[in-house]
């Protein structure tokens, strides 16, 4: 396959689970991801690293390669340390992260992940539940993701998702900087910095 690969199909995911039902009202706490993005808006998430505010430096958000953990996300030490784990594992830089519920016959629309911040990275998905196995398509090739995999996906591809099962399907999305790809994300970061010095 181009667009899959799958990174690891051991992973517990019984830890993820308690630590998400141990919040209360997880879901309910932020819901920006289903309020402002059309296609992802029957989606739930919680935010466990976001865009850096500060280092926008007058760049689209989609163009913004620097990330930080939410304050909620001290909330979620196994989904933390899991991310840490995986990105020293793979030699790259922890970016963007969150846990993310589509419930039982709700969909996420077709898309591109378009601008430079995707461009230069890897999308993950670790799949904590899903009772069907979940269904993922990216362009012309699609997978059924299991319970306790890893895979990497190709988001620069048309890609959708489907819940066809009776539960909730939950899984970790997050995306990684690999190591030849940091020079390029800083020399960008620096550019957009003095292009707005240069503006003031």
């Amino acid at each position: 396959m181009k667009y899959f690969k799958k990174i690891r199909g051991d992973v517990a995911v019984d830890p993820f689970l308690a630590e998400i039902a141990s919040v209360d009202d997880a879901w309910a706490n932020a819901t920006g991801r289903q309020d402002k993005i059309a296609v992802q808006r029957e989606a739930l998430a919680i935010p466990l690293r976001g865009l850096r505010k500060s280092m926008i430096l007058g760049r689209p958000r989609r163009d913004v390669h620097e990330s930080r953990w939410t304050t909620g996300s001290v909330n979620f030490p196994v989904a933390r340390a899991f991310l840490e784990e995986i990105a020293a594992e793979l030699d790259a830089d922890l970016s963007r992260a969150k846990i993310v519920c589509l419930p039982a016959g709700r969909r996420v629309y077709a898309h591109i992940d378009r601008g430079e911040y995707y461009r230069f990275r890897g999308r993950y998905h670790l799949v904590l539940k899903s009772s069907a196995g979940s269904w993922l398509k990216a362009g012309d090739e699609d997978i059924r993701m299991q319970e306790g995999e890893l895979w990497w996906f190709d988001n620069d591809q048309m890609h959708e998702a489907f819940n066809d099962g009776d539960e909730d399907r939950i899984h970790i999305i997050f995306d990684l900087l690999p190591a030849e790809m940091r020079a390029s994300a800083a020399a960008s970061t620096a550019k957009a910095r003095q292009k707005l010095e240069t503006a003031a």
